[in-house]
């Protein structure tokens, strides 16, 4: 599945990774998706309880090479 939006946070520590997950899923289409890529340890529980709380799908999640992807589709 190729994503709407792809957002590199590499680099990136907690809490900026989300934060940049949460203002690029406010201009997304109900339905529409975002990779987000992090190499944060923190994006690994960050991540998955953001999409909880938001009440977005948190698709996939696959570890690349020193960082991870998180697929997230945009909800109601």
């Amino acid at each position: 599945m190729t994503p709407d939006e792809t957002i590199d946070a590499r680099g990136l520590l907690c809490p900026l990774p989300v934060l940049k997950l949460s203002k690029r899923m406010k201009s997304l289409q109900i339905g529409g998706t975002a990779c987000l890529l992090a190499d944060d340890p923190a994006a690994v529980v960050d991540v998955p309880h953001f999409c909880a709380e938001s009440g977005h799908e948190l698709v996939e999640m696959t570890q690349a090479e020193g960082h991870q992807a998180y697929l997230v589709r945009k909800a109601k």
